[in-house]
């Protein structure tokens, strides 16, 4: 159980337990404890997942390798645009964070031509890589489909098959957040508290939600992950560097007519000790049109959003600050909005 450190509960909260899923368990009761867990949270934690512990070694081993490089090599990975080696500027609007990363889509052919500027044996690193993201894929897909059965979805592969998609827009993200107080290394001045966080921490990554459909995430062991719960609280996940944790996406809460939430999180950064968390980012194709499941509206649950492509979403997520709320732009009583302020005197 884990129990919200006390300068961030308040009078109206009580202890939270973030919801761990054991994947060996029987499908029936199995897809019920997902779909629990997507509509309570939007958020928890795997075990017994079947990823082999080298290829999660391994794959930590290559972001570790690359991170303790000297600046000036780093910087011939970047500028990310969007991707490649980013250092504290996170998107295009002015936000900021206490990290660097690699950020990287996951077909083949890009991997291959970015591992030439960030590996000194671009093979191996491409191995490594495409060997993660093959298993988190897997696993991705795994959970996609136990939530279309755990939904009564009439075909469970509907979801599952986008991701398998040769043009699935999936990202894999390595984030490496140095320790606060590395002597004499500007790069790393620590940000300005928010009023809820310890005076030894500062925000390594702001407060966000994820836009695409489930984010597959671990980390070393070092702490930092905070999600923030439906009414507000922000709770600290204990790492665990042997396990998974799974967060809904924007797109899952559209394609669910909200009764998913994507789960808004931050990283807070340590003072003593390197995190690095990698991040595989589950999308659909570019052009892939998404509007609620048909299953998921009812006379009593009418649509809220409008159909979108997922282009037009990435567009809009990265037209806006990071802890902006994009979803709003696609609601339909956003757009009846519109057109009522529009045709006002």
């Amino acid at each position: 159980m884990l129990v919200p450190s006390p300068m961030i509960r308040t009078k109206k909260t009580k202890a939270v337990g973030i919801p761990t899923i054991d994947l060996s368990v029987e499908r029936s009761e199995l897809r019920e404890q997902v779909v629990k867990a997507c509509e309570e949270y939007g958020f928890f934690k795997v075990v017994n997942h079947g990823v082999k512990k080298e290829v999660i070694t391994r794959m930590e081993e290559e972001g570790a390798e690359f991170f303790a490089k000297p600046n000036s090599e780093k910087l011939q990975a970047g500028p990310a645009t969007p991707f490649g080696y980013g250092c504290r500027n996170i998107g295009h609007n002015g936000d900021m964070g206490n990290l660097e990363y690699l950020l990287l889509h996951t077909n083949p052919v890009c991997i291959s031509e970015r591992s030439k500027t960030i590996a000194k044996d671009p093979t191996k690193f491409s191995c490594v890589l495409n060997d993660y993201i093959g298993a988190a894929k897997e696993l991705v897909c795994d959970i996609l489909e136990l939530v279309t059965e755990g939904l009564w979805v009439p075909d469970k592969l509907s979801l599952s098959n986008l991701i398998k998609d040769i043009q699935s827009d999936s990202f894999l993200r390595i984030n490496h957040y140095p320790p606060l107080n590395q002597n004499g290394n500007k790069n790393w001045a620590p940000s300005k508290n928010d009023g809820n966080i310890d005076n030894n921490a500062s925000i390594g990554f702001g407060e966000h939600s994820d836009p695409q459909i489930l984010t597959i995430q671990r980390s070393n062991d070092v702490g930092g992950l905070q999600i923030s719960t439906h009414d507000g609280l922000w709770i600290p996940v204990p790492p665990d560097p042997n396990e998974f944790f799974i967060m809904v996406g924007d797109i899952f809460q559209v394609l669910t007519n909200g009764r998913f939430r994507s789960v808004r999180h931050r990283a807070l950064t340590n003072t003593t000790k390197n995190r690095m968390s990698m991040m595989y980012f589950a999308a659909p194709p570019l052009n892939w049109w998404i509007e609620p499941l048909p299953k998921m509206v009812t006379t009593q649950n009418p649509n809220v959003y409008k159909p979108f492509t997922w282009a037009q979403y990435k567009k809009a997520a990265y037209s806006l600050k990071l802890g902006d709320s994009r979803l709003d732009l696609f609601k339909l009583q956003h757009q009846q909005q519109d057109i009522t302020q529009h045709d006002s005197p």
